[in-house]
């Protein structure tokens, strides 16, 4: 009966197509987590240079 059991479970991939999507959804967000933070500097400094500039042109008489 244990055995029987035992060999049925080893065979049962019902949970397995879950658990592959939940580990690609994972690597999904670790691959976009890195590049958000790789290009946040860049993008916070594009901002900054256009806020400089809007700022300058704003207050010139």
């Amino acid at each position: 009966m244990l055995e029987r059991t035992l060999k049925r479970f080893a065979a049962d991939e019902a949970g397995a197509t879950a658990i592959e999507y939940s580990l690609i959804a994972a690597l999904i967000a670790m691959i976009a987590i890195t590049a958000m933070i790789a290009l946040g500097g860049g993008t916070s400094g594009l901002f900054n240079y256009v806020t400089e500039k809007t700022s300058a042109a704003l207050t010139m008489p």
